[in-house]
Order: C-alpha cells, then structure tokens, then sequence
C-alpha cells in the first residue's frame, strides 16, 4: 500500500511528465469525446433502447381507429401501380386510401380508375387544372386530400414508397391508441447494390432519421419526413391547414411537424413492420435531390432540439484534429502515455459508434458497417454542407 505522500509523489511525478501543451491539448481531446459519447449513447442509441424496452404492443382489432391513408401523386403512374396494392392490401381492420392527383400528365388517373374497380376502399380525386401549380402545389393535394379522408387519424406516404409489411398501418394505429397526436416513422431505402456510393447514401438516410426519432422519443420532437409520417385531421385543421408554412417551397412534412408537433404527444413507429421503403433512388442524383429539400428546409426549423447536433458536429471535427495533433505531440515529444491516452479515446469512440450503429442499423435494416464507418462519419457532414449548397443555388435559380 501506498502512503499518502507516496501517492502525492506518484501524481506529481505524472504531472510533471506533461507540459501545457501537452496538457491543453490532451484536455481538449478528452472534452470532445465525452461529448461524443454522449451523443452516441444518449442520444443515437435511443431508438435501438427504446424500441427493444418497448418490446410488442398487441391492440385488439376493435379498439384500434379507422386510418385514411394519403397519398399524392405528379405523373407517378409506374410508381403507384407497383406501390399502392401494397398500400390497399393491408390487414386493418377499417381503413381507406385517398390518391390525390395533382396534375399528372402521365396514365396516374387510368391506373387509379382501374385499381378501383378492384378495391372499393380506394378512392382518388385530383387537384383542379386551374390551381396554382407554384410552391403550394403539394400542400394543396394534401389539403384536398385530408379534406375527402373519412376518418379522424391520418397517415401519409408518397406515390415512390410502399409499407415493409401488411402491417405498416397496424403499427400507427398502436400508437393512436396510446394517446398520441403525432407519429413519426422510418423510410428505408432500397438501393440497387450495384448503385455508387450506396453504404454512404444508407448511412445517411439511417443516421438522418436518428436524430429526429431520437429527439421525438425524449419529447423533443423537431422534424418528420412526409414518407412515413401520420398525425390527427384535428390538429391539422386546429393549426389552421398550411398556413404556418403556405409562404415556404415544400416543407409540408418537416417544417410543417416543426411547428405543431406536441412534446408529449408525439410518438414513433421503429419496428420493421412500420416502415416504408423509398424505391426512387437508383443514382446519386436522385438521393441528392431528395436529400436537398430537407437541408434547404433546415434553415425555417425552428426551436433548439435540432440545433444540438451542430455541437455534434463540431466536437467530432474537433475531436479528430486534436486526435492527430495530440498523437503528433506525443510521438515528437517521446510521451507514450500521450499517444496511448489519444489512441484509446480513439478506439473506444469508434467502438461505440460502430456497435450503436450497428444495432440501429438491425433495427431498421439499414446496411452493414465496419471499416467504413470511419470515411462515413468524416465526410457526412462534408457531404451534407455541400448538398445544401446545390439546393440554395436551385431554389435561387428557380426563383
């Protein structure tokens, strides 16, 4: 046993053995892993937690709501005439799905007039030819399509998606139960595994719905994606329709949620059974335009909860400059425990982000990671900066 001045001796020995430099840096390290700890395992291990805390909810048929399921459709004929049987054979009890039809010059109305002769709760109207076709074109299909809904709960897709499973609605109808308002889902995508850059374009999309489920589960609810998406007819026609977004191009599903969604009232959907999957992307091109309408909405968010990842986001690029730096000091310097000390924050950030993205990832079944996780984690960020960029310069463009 050591004698308390043998202990003071011992800490003085192994402060001496750093200089301010060194000491600086090496606290500049250690501060940003623990904020990268935290985000990882507070914060993106959330819906892997909570889905498995959770567990199976069973709901008897009869106390589950009647479900108008919404879609919109521009010249999505092909898309809806592989998607919507998925959408229409779903075992619920009582539901309908409403097409809306907003100037398609394609066959979209033939496909809908022939898929209802075959199922009687399908229904599908059509945006007027003389509407406005500016920024407000899709908020008015969704206003006219929510409108003609039947039923109080609404859940909404696009014409490009179509549910995991027979029971995408059965998943959200749960969670009305539970007294919910508002209910966000994930939107898988299915990429063809010969695509360019595909384990990218999967990591993005999975890390992107972590951080909005994530804040929806600690009722910090910021954004949803109108792919996946459902919520009341009553607190769309409480919050007066649009009307909160009418003055900004898109933003019916994220912004829109940014600006009603209640704290304590929104839920998620996590199992594989409630999911959708996006089957628009065969490019990077296409990835990118759809990606790009949600960086360029960004900037009308509004609230904190969002903005916590920016620290994100700063403390990981902090984190590997002091990485390299303090590595470089200790090896120039000759203090092993230095480089050691670097070394093992490393190693130990990547281990929990690999295993926290890898339990995501089962979840949702969204990729495998390895290796590749360290380039995917660098250059995301790059990446979406760059996206956004695209989308100003269109939006400006189109202006």
């Amino acid at each position: 046993m050591l004698s308390g001045t043998q202990k003071m001796d011992l800490l003085n020995s192994l402060f001496n053995q750093f200089t301010l430099t060194e000491w600086i840096l090496g606290g500049i390290l250690l501060l940003c892993f623990l904020i990268q700890l935290f985000f990882w395992l507070f914060i993106y291990r959330r819906p892997y937690s909570y889905q498995k805390k959770k567990g199976e909810l069973s709901i008897p048929d009869e106390a589950l709501p009647a479900i108008s399921v919404i879609v919109t459709s521009k010249n999505n004929a092909e898309e809806l005439g592989r998607n919507l049987p998925s959408i229409l054979e779903q075992d619920y009890p009582n539901f309908e799905v409403i097409v809306v039809n907003s100037g398609s010059t394609d066959d979209t109305d033939m496909v809908l007039k022939a898929a209802e002769l075959k199922y009687p709760h399908l229904y599908h109207t059509y945006v007027p030819a003389e509407a406005d076709g500016g920024i407000n074109e899709k908020k008015l299909a969704l206003t006219l399509g929510i409108k003609a809904a039947k039923y109080d709960f609404l859940l909404f897709t696009e014409a490009y998606c179509k549910p995991s499973s027979k029971h995408w609605i059965r998943e959200f109808g749960k969670e009305f139960t539970q007294g919910k308002e508002v209910i966000l889902g994930f939107s898988r995508l299915e990429i063809p595994k010969k695509t360019g850059l595909r384990g990218f374009m999967l990591y993005d999309n999975l890390i992107h719905h972590l951080k909005f489920l994530s804040m929806a589960i600690l009722r910090k609810p910021f954004m949803g994606i109108g792919r996946n998406l459902a919520y009341k007819k009553e607190l769309f026609f409480k919050n007066k329709g649009f009307s909160p977004v009418l003055n900004l191009e898109g933003g019916e599903d994220d912004i829109y949620i940014n600006r009603i969604a209640p704290k304590k009232k929104t839920g998620v959907v996590l199992s594989q059974q409630g999911l959708t999957e996006t089957g628009s992307v065969h490019h990077f091109s296409e990835w990118r335009t759809l990606k790009s309408r949600y960086l360029y909405s960004k900037q009308y968010y509004k609230g904190f909860s969002f903005r916590i990842f920016s620290l994100e986001t700063f403390s990981k690029y902090l984190f590997y400059i002091s990485l390299i730096g303090t590595i470089a000091l200790g090896i120039v310097a000759g203090n092993h425990i230095l480089t050691a000390s670097a070394l093992l924050f490393f190693v130990i950030r990547y281990v929990v982000q690999w295993r926290v993205t890898t339990l995501n990832s089962r979840l949702f079944n969204a990729g495998k990671y390895h290796l590749n996780l360290f380039f995917y984690d660098i250059f995301q960020p790059l990446n979406n900066t760059r996206f956004r960029r695209y989308a100003i310069k269109r939006n400006r463009a189109r202006g």
